[in-house]
Parts: C-alpha cells; structure tokens; sequence
C-alpha cells in the first residue's frame, strides 16, 4: 500500500521590532504561485521545525531572527495549490534591513493597515488571525 501524507512546511511571521508599529516582512514569490506570501518553505528531512523556521527566515529575507513562539498550524487540503501541506506558523522577532534572496524574488516591510491584497495560499487568513491576536490577544480556534 502506497500512502500519501501531507507534507510540513513553516511560515515566520517576523517582526521588525526597532521599528515604529513593529511591521513585518513579506516576499514576493520568484516561482508559482506568484504574489506575496509569509516568509516560509518546506522542511528538509532531519530538520526540526524552529531550525526549518530559522533557515527560511535567513535563506528569503538575509536576517537573523530570534522565534518567539509557535503560533498555529494550518492544514487545510486547499491550502497550497501544488499538494497537501500543513504548515507551522512561528512568530519572530529581528532587527535591522531584510533582502530579498533565494526562493524571494522581492521583499517589503508591510504595518498591518497596508497588507497587499494578493497574498498566496492561505496567508491572508493566516495574518488575519496575527493581527487579531496581536491586537486583542486572541488566539485562531479550532
């Protein structure tokens, strides 16, 4: 028998934390789909979430960050257009200027009156539910 199991990726959602409102950093996507995602990719095997949260963080957007917390994890099948993942979402925190590199093609600084409207996947529930418990300390439910 041949199983078929999703596949574990992580998104960072980083804080820019010496910077007025705290913003925080979004890609945009060099290959498909095209748009602006949360900073993230698949885990390699061997890997542990936070090294994979980590390495992502510095492979798309050259900075250094420090993981605050595990904050959710989304496995909607329709999540990702490509296959079935289910992704950890970490909240983290730096300093200093991202650039783009790697799997980013662009990269900005976004407060959260300002997210742009194409986002992939399902990233705009996902900063939906950090803004709302960033400001209201309300966690996603079940």
């Amino acid at each position: 028998m041949t199983y078929q199991n999703p596949t574990p990726t992580v998104d960072i959602i980083i804080e820019l934390v010496d910077r007025p409102h705290r913003p925080i950093v979004l890609i945009e996507r060099r290959h498909p789909p095209y748009g602006w995602a949360i900073p993230g990719g698949f885990m390699d095997c061997g890997e542990s979430a936070e090294t994979a949260a980590k390495r992502e963080a510095l492979e798309e957007t050259s900075l250094k960050v420090e993981l605050i917390e595990q904050f959710y994890v989304y496995s909607d099948p329709n999540r990702d257009p490509r296959q079935h993942t289910i992704s950890i979402v970490f909240l983290a925190s730096t300093t200093g200027i991202p650039q783009a590199a790697d799997d980013a093609k662009n990269l900005e600084i976004f407060e959260s009156w300002r997210i742009p409207a194409k986002l992939c996947f399902d990233h705009d529930r996902i900063l939906r539910d950090y803004w709302r418990y960033r400001h209201y300390g309300l966690r996603p439910s079940l």
